[in-house]
């Protein structure tokens, strides 16, 4: 759904060059691994363990293009914007855990699910390490369109299997909007700037912005769900804020 969303837009800019193999199979491993594998493993991860430990391991994501982005793309954090990425990886693993005794209490009895979710995180930051010099080369709306179809075609065969174990959809009006919403706003549209974005900035710095994700979850359920604002949520996201507005700074500069 997502892909044939973006299929519209899919144009060849003038004067880009056209996709070597090695591109096209880039683009390729980047559906694969960042985004079917990443979402199976996210759904086996948050069944095997709880929705509070995916926030947490969320971070995961960042804090492995911060340290995989010199090794694999020669892209440095400056010490500032270390200073800053430092600020918003401790802001939203506090958000999250809610306080120290979180911890143990959440973390440790679900440890198969949270190993899921670890290799999850992973998997979604190999989408943006592979996909950072394709992207630099090419058009963000093509990469994307290609990649999520490719990621369809890596899911097929789980979808399969769970249609001939008897799992069906039910489609009711508030699960076919879902998966609209989820299709073309979350998935084409999230990707689709995510990649505009990453043509432009460098992964490392890019990932110090993931780390709103945990914030904004949490404002979401205070305002939606009625979920208890703690002093560990306006800490950790003051911290998150400090972080984000150094690195706006030091790109500033």
């Amino acid at each position: 759904m997502a892909s044939l969303a973006l299929s519209p837009l899919v144009r060849r800019e003038a004067g880009s060059p056209a996709p070597t193999g090695r591109d096209r199979w880039t683009v390729v491993w980047m559906g694969i691994l960042g985004f079917g594998a990443a979402f199976v493993l996210a759904n086996w991860g948050i069944a095997a363990s709880t929705a509070t430990n995916a926030a947490l391991l969320i971070v995961v994501e960042p804090v492995a293009l911060m340290l995989l982005g010199p090794a694999l793309l020669g892209e440095r954090l400056t010490a500032r914007e270390a200073v800053s990425a430092a600020l918003a990886v401790a802001g939203a693993a506090l958000v999250v855990v809610d306080g120290v005794p979180g911890v143990t209490q959440r973390l440790v009895p679900h440890w198969r699910g949270d190993l899921l979710l670890i290799l999850s995180a992973l998997a979604y930051a190999s989408y943006s390490l592979l996909g950072r010099r394709v992207l630099v080369r090419h058009e963000a709306r093509r990469v994307t369109a290609s990649s999520i179809l490719w990621g369809a075609v890596a899911m097929l065969p789980l979808a399969l299997g769970e249609w001939l174990a008897g799992q069906r959809p039910v489609w009711t009006g508030a699960a076919v909007a879902g998966t609209l919403y989820l299709g073309v706003v979350v998935t084409a549209l999230g990707y689709l700037v995510w990649n505009w974005a990453l043509r432009r900035v460098e992964a490392p710095r890019a990932a110090i912005f993931l780390c709103v994700q945990p914030a904004a979850g949490a404002g979401l359920g205070v305002g939606l769900l009625d979920e208890p604002l703690t002093v560990f949520t306006l800490v950790g996201g003051g911290l998150i804020l400090g972080g984000v507005l150094l690195a706006f700074g030091s790109a500033a500069r």
